[in-house]
């Protein structure tokens, strides 16, 4: 009996450790807007862009983000098109350079469909709460879903003539 409670207990804690070891995996941060001359610059902007398109890596970045984003590109471009690369940008300007690039990384990070995020929450009907990971991009299609769903079922009610 003891051997076994013991081996329950090894093996929860091992789970455990598993468990924060997703959470953890979750909180990597990705660097994705870091140029270092003006070609490299145009390169990852343009690819950027490109993953912000609907069914793209950061699809669900929203339009103030966007703005965001581009505010900070063009604040980039400005500083490239005086300088070709940053070796030959004076120390303000690279700690902007570096500011901008950071603020566009973590904006895209947040929004990152691969991201995973990993939640612990007692099931319904449970008091033992469970660990479970999905990606950013399954947890926004989900809410798709959901969304979709609701609105079908509303939508049906008002044909009925059930409506408020």
């Amino acid at each position: 009996m003891k051997l076994n409670c013991r081996m329950t207990w090894a093996f929860a804690a091992s789970m455990m450790m598993l468990c924060s070891g997703a959470v953890l995996a979750g909180s990597k941060v990705d660097v994705i807007v870091k140029a270092q001359n003006k070609d490299d610059f145009a390169a990852v902007m343009q690819a950027v862009h490109q993953q912000m398109e609907p069914g793209q890596r950061f699809e669900h970045t929203t339009a103030k983000e966007r703005s965001e984003i581009d505010a900070r590109f063009a604040d980039m471009q400005s500083m490239f098109d005086k300088h070709a690369t940053v070796d030959q940008m004076n120390p303000d300007e690279k700690v902007q350079l570096f500011n901008d690039q950071e603020a566009i990384n973590a904006t895209l990070n947040n929004r990152d469909n691969d991201r995973l995020v990993c939640e612990h929450v007692a099931p319904v009907g449970s008091h033992i709460p469970r660990t479970t990971c999905r990606t950013y991009g399954q947890i926004m299609q989900s809410r798709r879903d959901t969304q979709q769903m609701m609105n079908k079922m509303q939508q049906v009610q008002e044909a009925r003539g059930g409506g408020n």
